[in-house]
């Protein structure tokens, strides 16, 4: 249950209520509510599902309550039992396809940091060839960078005689690297002009030898930038396949995540003296969130603890299942929400249940911020879109977010820092008719679920067979 510092940050402050057992008031870790029942029902010879089931019939069909949220669904087994055997089996399924998920998930984010790594290198290359080809001051200095490489890589430097270094120390053709980095034709039609006036005054010999290795240093430039460029596209290309791809499985990686937490067992609840190792014995809670939508919701709280005894019944090749047979606690507490309390309620107890989905989206967060705005840049580049862009299409588009292949993880903007935080306007000061309405209204909502609650209490207790008044 939520403490009082977890009530207080959602906006809850003093609304705890207390219990009297025997004199002593101790803490529930619910807001304070507006009228409270509760119904204790047990019989170890009927199956206490009805009671459930009933109370959820007559919300739907009976009170008016349009608007029914699973707010918590948790439990608890005695570890001899049949029941725990099954829900372990179960949850050890939905563990070893997490955990394969999450390795792919890993090694998927470990190959991108080389995706962008590569792209960065091919960028850097490319911004050689590019200022190559241009008049700028710096086009001498790339041109002469790109001759380095070439003499380096395909040449093999100095190793090779052939070669620019070579042939200067082994041929005696001194000259020929001076002359080879400061003669720079644009294109391979252009060498044979370029050579014979700008180095006409050297002799016959040497002048063929460096039309030769500017002749082939262009054909390998001209064709290594097409090669390169190609190369960059493809990368972009397979960059945001690659991408698209990790959103895939964490959005196939969450449901299994969900189930994970969703079976583990209640630990709080296997050490209180209701639940016996040695018995065939487990403990449910369950909660529920039943309003009536309007400025100020008529909000009916109702929570359920079952401590049964579960029977496991089998059928030939199929196993039904357990009917749970015992005593259940239900709790009717009513309140008079806005739409931010309701919001504000659900949010406190996502964060009590759904703590592993954080731990896997933090630390995906910090993997693709590790990255910084270059994985971003290259994104966008290929295409993606993010922030308010990419709300604005899936506004525009909804059915694509039942697929898993095209908006798949809608919390992306979250899990990689890419959407701009909204900017929030500044609340207009409630003037005393606003605040004298919005009291009028609430005493209004609390009188309408006090009544629909009575209702549920009273012939719930009649169909019972209970005593009542």
């Amino acid at each position: 249950m939520s403490t009082t510092a977890d009530l207080k940050k959602f906006g809850f402050q003093t609304e705890e209520v207390a219990e009297q057992t025997r004199s002593q008031y101790i803490k529930t870790g619910f807001p304070m509510p507006a009228r409270r029942y509760r119904l204790h029902y047990e019989g170890y010879n009927i199956s206490i599902e009805e009671p459930y089931f009933w109370v959820l019939h007559y919300l739907r069909y009976y009170s008016g309550f349009p608007q029914i949220d699973k707010i918590t669904d948790v439990f608890a087994a005695a570890e001899n039992s049949a029941f725990f055997g099954a829900s372990q089996q179960r949850l050890g399924l939905q563990q070893d396809k997490a955990s394969q998920f999450l390795a792919t998930i890993g090694k998927m984010v470990r190959e991108l940091f080389q995706l962008v790594r590569e792209l960065r290198v091919l960028d850097e290359r490319l911004s050689y060839y590019y200022d190559s080809f241009t008049t700028s001051r710096s086009s001498e200095s790339a041109e002469i960078t790109l001759k380095g490489i070439w003499v380096d890589l395909v040449e093999q430097g100095a190793k090779n005689p052939a070669s620019v270094y070579g042939m200067a120390r082994e041929v005696q053709f001194t000259t020929l690297p001076d002359l080879f980095f400061s003669t720079h034709p644009k294109k391979q039609e252009d060498t044979d002009d370029v050579v014979e006036r700008e180095r006409g005054a050297f002799n016959r010999k040497i002048r063929e030898v460096l039309k030769r290795k500017l002749r082939t240093f262009l054909a390998w430039k001209e064709h290594t930038f097409e090669e390169m460029k190609n190369r960059r596209v493809f990368t972009l290309k397979f960059l945001r396949q690659h991408y698209e791809v990790i959103r895939m499985y964490i959005q196939w990686v969450r449901p299994y995540l969900r189930n994970i937490q969703r079976l583990q067992l209640d630990l709080s609840k296997t050490e209180t003296p209701d639940l016996l190792v040695a018995f065939e014995s487990s403990m449910i809670e369950v909660e529920l969130l039943a309003r009536k939508p309007g400025p100020v919701n008529q909000c009916l709280l109702i929570h359920y603890l079952f401590r049964t005894r579960p029977e496991m019944n089998y059928q030939q090749e199929y196993q039904r299942g357990p009917i749970h047979l015992g005593r259940v606690e239900i709790d009717f507490r009513m309140y008079a929400w806005t739409p931010k309390e309701v919001e504000n309620y659900k949010r406190m107890r996502e964060q009590e249940d759904f703590q592993l989905l954080g731990i896997i989206d933090t630390s995906l967060k910090a993997a693709m911020e590790s990255l910084g705005d270059e994985l971003m840049r290259y994104l966008k580049e290929a295409g993606e879109s993010f922030g308010p862009e990419a709300e604005k299409k899936e506004e525009k588009n909804p059915s694509s977010l039942l697929s898993p292949y095209t908006s798949i993880f809608k919390g992306f903007s979250d899990l990689f820092g890419a959407a701009k935080k909204a900017k929030v306007a500044k609340p207009k000061k409630e003037k005393k008719t606003d605040i004298m309405k919005l009291a009028l209204a609430k005493s209004a909502a609390e009188e309408g679920a006090k009544s629909a609650t009575w209702s549920i209490y009273h012939h719930f207790k009649k169909q019972h067979a209970m005593l009542n008044w």
